[in-house]
């Protein structure tokens, strides 16, 4: 299995080491509350002795609603990660929409996250790769996990092998996501790198709720478990101080006061299941 480095922040991802944690709000709204959450969550993962990596999106470009809150854009976006850089010296990573954005997230990122809905779009996929930064790919939800391959090889054809996948469920019926557990086991046999399981959107209904998505919270921790059984890299999940005030993802997000449980709660069961193999 291959392992990918984060190498200004010493942090190594791979299937057989310990679990990661991808977190922070589905988007930022403001600086006060992208800030407060990841303090937070730096301050759990240390208490914890997890390796945390904080998610930031600038833009949801991909919104049930034309009237639907996006983001504060790229511009504002970049500004409030650089601070935050500077504040709290976290890794950042970055979802992209465009193939021009790539080079622009470079500067403050150390992960560029390609969205699930653009996982198979080559320019994307090779603008993302030229940085020479770690990328996430969301796998679609329209993607078997065993074609997950030829999204990999468009990447490394760039001399980028620093990839992670990232599993988000198949789209089952309308407005409905599944978790196919066979999938971690596959995208690993295939492609060899580091697996992460995307807690929160595994549980979203995408356009459920007419003019915005809903989500089924409660059953994050049961698919998370059953997601670190299967010996994975990380769980990337999405939080909120307030979900039922979210401007964007609030009912599939956790709310920032259970994450200590969930995170401390997952880790013992990452320690176990890898302790055995």
């Amino acid at each position: 299995m291959k392992k990918v480095k984060i190498e200004n922040y010493q942090i190594e991802i791979s299937n057989e080491l310990p679990i990661v944690f991808i977190a922070g709000t589905c988007v930022i709204e403001s600086f006060e509350n992208y800030y407060l959450t990841l303090k937070e969550l730096k301050e759990i993962t240390a208490k914890i002795g997890v390796n945390f990596i904080a998610k930031a999106s600038f833009d949801k470009a991909n919104r049930s609603s034309l009237n639907s809150f996006r983001g504060p854009g790229i511009k504002e976006g970049i500004e409030i990660l650089k601070e935050i850089k500077k504040k709290l010296n976290l890794p950042i990573l970055v979802d992209i929409h465009l193939p021009q954005q790539a080079e622009i997230v470079a500067e403050v990122c150390d992960i560029i996250q390609i969205p699930a809905f653009l996982c198979r779009q080559t320019d994307i996929l090779l603008a993302a790769a030229d940085t020479k930064k770690v990328i996430n790919v969301k796998k679609g939800q329209f993607i078997a996990p065993w074609d997950v391959k030829n999204i990999v090889k468009k990447i490394e054809s760039r001399g980028n092998e620093s990839i992670l996948i990232t599993e988000r469920g198949y789209m089952f019926g309308y407005n409905n996501l599944v978790v196919d557990i066979r999938s971690f086991d596959i995208i690993k046999k295939e492609c060899q790198y580091p697996v992460i399981y995307d807690a929160t959107h595994s549980v979203q209904k995408p356009g459920g709720l007419g003019d915005r998505s809903g989500g089924e919270r409660e059953f994050i921790l049961s698919l998370s478990k059953a997601a670190i059984s299967c010996s994975i890299a990380g769980v990337f999940f999405e939080t909120h101080i307030d979900p039922e005030n979210a401007l964007s993802d609030g009912p599939n997000s956790i709310p920032l006061k259970e994450a200590e449980s969930f995170i401390s709660t997952l880790t013992k069961l990452d320690k176990f299941v890898k302790s055995i193999l």
